[in-house]
């Protein structure tokens, strides 16, 4: 296929995507709002934690280039929709990205062209807000002059054993020769790609997919606080339960939830559910667990300290891995950043250590980077492992630490209590 692909946004969507499409032999030209990020693409020079500068090196070789023009839309057969999709202040969607974007290709768009949505949305977007738009400002019919489809995006940042390559790809179209026209380009760069019936299927998918996470990691959060009240030790029983082949399906409690995904996408489904006149309690109550997480955290941590006959008011407390997951730099929502800031609150000094993480601010204020682990691990009064990132498990020495709270459940020690 020699088609000319164009992507709109270039973050940890786009960009894998603009990588496999290189790869395939394509013309990909990436399309971007920030001067930042089309700079860096062209110097050769990744943003995102999947791709390495050598990735991008590659890419600028096969003949990617990154653009804030977009006169690039009226030359592409394909152009493909990654922008943000965002929470406002209030928690309904913030689609002004995706506006801008169908804006900006309904004034070049030309006939023939497929246009594809991948941003996370709520069900009904792709036809009845960027269909629209397309078709007012390009004066073509979707369906018939311009084909139109929803691909939710699958990326999970950080996974070693699954790309988009290798991840299904969903896709529904607004009428079956859409469908077929997006089933077409995505197979050129992912192995298996599945059709369903439409764009609002395709869009409830994603949704679907992390809401189903989103219940289950509140469900044993909420465990781990009454567990822990029970004197039952939670992870024992998670791992006895998941010996059963059939029926079950392991997920574990933690410090909060984080990224993009899981605090962020079911509330679009939320917020298309409160339309009909529902409410979707499953999604609020979810939230409304996960969200106090943090809080408990501190307080299991002012409970670890009284124990060792400490106050929390002036204790050192350390936190291990500040981004919202392990292995990767993006710190999207991370509860770290709540939970430093209820310990702060309660009067303890706090500092951290994270290898993916240079700096990092609570409320705009930074806090404290320990520069030697393992010295810091043996001053503090508490040491907090958040997130447990490779590095952080290999170097440092838990045994040296006073005291060690694991809100993930990977040590071991007289010196550790597990969330």
């Amino acid at each position: 296929m020699s088609e000319n692909l164009v992507i709109v946004g270039l973050g940890y969507v786009g960009l894998p995507l603009a990588q496999e499409a290189v790869r395939a032999g394509l013309s990909v030209t990436g399309f971007d709002v920030s001067d930042a990020t089309v700079d860096g693409l062209n110097s050769g020079q990744s943003h995102v934690d999947d791709l390495s500068d050598d990735d991008v090196a590659e890419m600028l070789a096969g003949g990617f280039r990154a653009t804030k023009d977009d006169a690039c839309l009226a030359e592409a057969d394909v152009i493909v929709i990654c922008v943000p999709t965002p929470l406002r202040n209030d928690t309904t969607p913030d689609l002004g990205a995706v506006e801008a974007s169908a804006r900006s290709i309904g004034g070049r768009l030309t006939a023939d062209t497929l246009v594809v949505l991948e941003s996370t949305t709520y069900p009904g977007t792709t036809d009845d807000i960027v269909r629209p738009i397309l078709e007012s400002g390009s004066g073509l019919t979707a369906g018939t002059d311009f084909a139109l489809a929803y691909s939710p995006e699958r990326i999970d940042p950080g996974n070693p054993q699954f790309g988009l390559r290798n991840t299904p790809k969903v896709v529904g179209g607004f009428t079956e020769a859409c469908t077929s026209r997006a089933v077409d380009f995505y197979s050129t760069v992912v192995d298996d790609v599945v059709p369903t019936v439409g764009t609002r299927e395709a869009e409830l998918s994603k949704l679907l997919e992390n809401t189903y996470r989103h219940v289950n990691i509140a469900l044993v959060n909420e465990m781990a606080i009454f567990t822990h009240d029970l004197g039952i030790d939670l992870w024992a029983a998670i791992d006895a339960a998941k010996t059963k082949p059939f029926g079950f399906q392991a997920f574990y409690p933690g410090p909060g939830v984080g990224g993009h995904c899981i605090p962020i996408d079911p509330n679009y489904l939320s917020y298309a559910v409160r339309s009909l006149g529902y409410q979707f309690r499953f999604v609020e109550l979810a939230q409304e667990v996960s969200g106090r997480m943090p809080a408990y955290v501190a307080a299991r941590a002012q409970g670890a300290l009284n124990e060792a006959e400490k106050s929390v008011k002036g204790s050192s407390i350390l936190l291990l891995g500040v981004t919202y997951k392990a292995n990767i730099a993006d710190e999207r929502e991370t509860p770290s950043r709540p939970v430093a800031r209820r310990l702060i609150e309660l009067g303890a000094d706090v500092s951290y250590f994270d290898p993916h993480a240079a700096s990092f601010d609570v409320d705009g204020t930074p806090l404290s980077r320990a520069d030697d682990l393992g010295a810091a691990m043996r001053e503090a009064d508490l040491v907090i492992l958040l997130q447990p990132h490779d590095a952080i498990l290999a170097e440092g020495s838990f045994a040296d630490a006073a005291l060690v709270l694991d809100t993930r459940g990977v040590l071991e020690g007289d010196n550790v209590e597990r969330l």
